[in-house]
């Protein structure tokens, strides 16, 4: 009897490719894998993660953190007090920051996504236009309360974004700055439960949670290119494991993920 032909489509032999060309990569054994991710890329990576895992034999052992801050459970501050990390995947405004400090060593950083911050409002509620720097302008001031992230979407609103838009000191009063994951909650957990009518953080971060409905991203002018970069610190114990990590999540297969996440992704490397 003849058996039925099957054409294995194009991208699933790529993604084959891609793995077994880390599988078989100089010094890949396999490894338990210590990486540190902050909230925004942490979709993608648990989806495509257990592929990883099983193409190549190593372990991804998870810790996550804000990109940037001081709390106990940011990455620049668990680095900093020295816990051990293989590769981190974070905001690549706190890659440069551990650049700065020199917690990372130099020329490993390969960007993964790019990224945007918009704003959510509770599902079911009337979606204000955002669009132009005036439209947001008149809805953060008619907003009775807004609540944004810990990490650096957040922190370029706040000290940034919302000064070019000549409101910084008339919202004052109804802002709340929101803790991320692991202890914290996204932005988007608040205004499901009414405790803010607006909210602000990376598109990615937003659009999982229920409860909520997505108005728009915020304007070019005050929209910073933000992109989601993977990089490994000085005291990455299995370099090689970790540079085939990011080529992985970085790779062009890995692009249907990444849109599904909420981000855009980049040609691959």
């Amino acid at each position: 009897m003849l058996l039925e032909s099957r054409i294995v489509p194009r991208h699933v032999l790529c993604l084959f490719a891609v793995l077994i060309a880390v599988l078989f990569a100089p010094g890949a054994r396999a490894a338990d894998l210590k990486v540190m991710i902050s909230a925004g890329f942490f979709n993608v990576y648990k989806e495509l993660g257990p592929a990883f895992e099983a193409s190549t034999g190593h372990k991804l052992v998870t810790t996550r953190g804000p990109s940037i801050g001081d709390s106990p459970e940011a990455i620049p501050t668990r680095l900093a007090r020295g816990e051990d990390a293989d590769v981190v995947i974070m905001d690549g405004v706190g890659v440069d920051l551990l650049d700065k400090r020199e917690l990372t060593r130099p020329g490993s950083r390969i960007q993964l996504a790019q990224s945007f911050i918009g704003m959510v409002v509770r599902a079911g509620q009337p979606k204000p236009d955002i669009s132009t720097m005036d439209s947001l302008r008149k809805t953060l001031l008619a907003a009775k309360s807004i609540a944004y992230s810990d990490s650096s979407s957040g922190t370029y609103l706040s000290t940034v974004g919302f000064r070019k838009l000549g409101v910084a000191d008339e919202i004052a009063g109804k802002t709340r700055k929101v803790p991320g994951p692991p202890s914290g909650e996204p932005v988007a957990a608040v205004v499901a439960r009414g405790e803010a009518e607006i909210g602000f953080q990376q598109v990615a971060e937003l659009m999982h949670v229920p409860g909520v409905d997505l108005a728009g991203t915020v304007p070019a002018e005050i929209q910073p290119p933000t992109y989601y970069v993977g990089a490994l610190p000085k005291n990455s114990q299995h370099p090689e494991a970790a540079i085939a990590l990011l080529n992985f999540l970085s790779s062009a297969d890995a692009a249907a993920a990444i849109i599904k996440a909420g981000l855009k992704p980049l040609p691959a490397h």
